[in-house]
């Protein structure tokens, strides 16, 4: 298990979806390899992204049907074709990889005989569209509350449609698996991400309902969002349910620890959002349509960390400590020594904070010129007042002409172990790039470079400031990339 040590290092944000590649969005194809090459040409030793799991509402990474499984949108056609598994002509004549995976999936049959082992929940979950409805809670009573007798029946009629599911999950572990041994190659490590609330219509609540804090029918008590903040007026309603943690605690969080180590077999180290909501999180009632009138409730605190660290032999993580910030929420990440995120963009302009310049850092940070919710730095730099442009420019030094660059410069200057980019920045782009616009229902997550703006200049550029500010850390030991095991690579939760 990696993990998060002083050595000054750099690396750049950037999800897979974003690649270049001719099936819609990015894959875990050759572009995904080419990728890794660039940052390593440019000495990054970290690549991070965003949850891998399968997108649900308005196709967020954030929102999934589960917190177990990998999103199958994300399997490459292309390393299919030299094992065998899709033809050259089904390459050629359907470019969505969703729909070659399900043409060949009646061809190989045989060789899936040994995916059709007890899955679990979330295989059964999948047939979900065989009963035509918008979420579980409308599914029959039966399923509804998981009866032995509906279970046994769904898993007989849904047989073929759950084993393509399982088939697809197949596909995605191990080329996930095969890109990460790549990348370990290469002295390129992953930082993933866990949100720490998963979706109401997901297979991990309707499989467990106990650890939530449901109602009779099965429907959220209260959702999760935050107060009114920067990013929104009336708040951000998220309509995640809460986690029931006295029940959770005694289970020694073992749903939890699943979860965690399931992420850390897909990359080295983990980003947990909204980690506030383990010192307190906001519950708003159920049906409300703003998060304006809520509560804080205490979460786990301490004892879910200590739990963790005992059980997995340290704490892989990066505190999303954003937002409301609290001398408790504070000391909880300083405890555990757990870094906390920097964001410059918060430093000069909009939320403004004086944590957040660099003069006041702490080397057990990292420090981001912005993240996937902020605008790109050259479209923040023109949203901002005079006043905070000219703050900006006094305290670089510079005239904003190269902002981007400038915060990149002013992130890997400082004494944060870890300064972190999104790839938008390195590349100078404005607001048309941006990834996500928070409270924002659609029209987010589509971005996606073109290989003609990651220049040999840029990349050069990149590797310059990084050797120059002493985060060209020392290439890792790759570590031993694990035989492909089936079972092991395809278990559900």
């Amino acid at each position: 298990m990696t993990t998060l040590n002083a050595i000054r290092s750099a690396g750049i944000l950037l999800h897979p979806t974003s690649l270049p590649g001719p099936y819609g969005i990015g894959d875990l194809g050759g572009s995904a390899y080419r990728w890794v090459d660039r940052l390593a040409q440019a000495k990054q030793t970290w690549w991070q992204m965003l949850p891998l799991n399968p997108t649900g509402l308005g196709d967020s990474p954030y929102s999934s049907f589960s917190a177990f499984a990998g999103n199958p949108l994300l399997v490459s056609p292309d390393p299919s074709v030299a094992i065998g598994f899709i033809g050259l002509l089904n390459v050629l004549s359907i470019p969505l990889c969703y729909r070659l995976v399900q043409r060949s999936f009646g061809r190989r049959a045989a060789l899936l005989a040994s995916l059709l082992y007890a899955s679990g929940f979330w295989a059964a979950f999948v047939g979900r569209n065989a009963f035509d409805v918008a979420s579980w809670q409308q599914w029959p009573e039966g399923l509804l509350h998981r009866r032995r007798e509906a279970l046994d029946t769904a898993r007989r009629e849904l047989a073929d449609a759950v084993a393509q599911h399982q088939f697809r999950q197949f596909l995605f572990f191990r080329q996930w698996r095969a890109l990460k041994g790549y990348a370990h190659e290469r002295g390129v490590r992953l930082i993933g991400d866990i949100p720490i609330f998963v979706a109401a219509d997901s297979a991990d609540v309707w499989g467990n309902p106990p650890l939530f804090l449901l109602d009779d029918q099965l429907q959220p008590k209260t959702v999760s969002g935050v107060p009114p903040d920067y990013f929104a007026k009336t708040g951000q309603l998220w309509g995640n349910p809460h986690y029931d943690w006295d029940a959770l605690k005694k289970t020694d969080y073992a749903w939890w620890l699943a979860r965690v180590r399931a992420t850390l077999a897909q990359v080295d180290l983990i980003r947990i959002d909204h980690f506030i909501g383990f010192d307190r999180a906001w519950h708003v009632r159920h049906g409300s349509e703003t998060a304006e009138h809520g509560e804080f409730v205490a979460g786990p605190g301490a004892d879910f960390f200590a739990s963790v660290r005992r059980q997995l032999g340290g704490l892989p993580f990066i505190a999303e400590d954003l937002g409301l910030v609290t001398p408790e929420v504070e000391r909880l990440r300083d405890d555990f020594e757990m870094p906390g995120m920097l964001i410059l963009q918060f430093a000069f302009g909009g939320a403004t904070e004086n944590r957040f310049l660099p003069h006041n850092y702490v080397h057990n940070a990292v420090v981001y010129t912005g993240t996937h919710d902020n605008d790109t730095t050259r479209g923040w730099f023109k949203s901002i007042n005079d006043n905070e442009r000219a703050h900006l420019c006094r305290y670089t030094g510079r005239d904003g002409g190269d902002v981007a660059w400038d915060l990149i410069r002013l992130a890997w200057a400082s004494v944060a172990n870890y300064a972190v980019a999104p790839l938008q920045d390195v590349l100078d782009l404005g607001p048309e790039a941006r990834m996500n616009l928070p409270g924002q229902a659609g029209g987010n997550w589509g971005w996606r470079f073109r290989w003609d703006q990651l220049t040999d200049e840029v990349v050069g550029q990149l590797r310059e400031v990084t050797v120059l500010f002493g985060r060209d850390a020392p290439r890792f030991d790759p570590s031993p990339a694990p035989s492909p095991n089936i079972l092991r690579t395809c278990s559900f939760h």
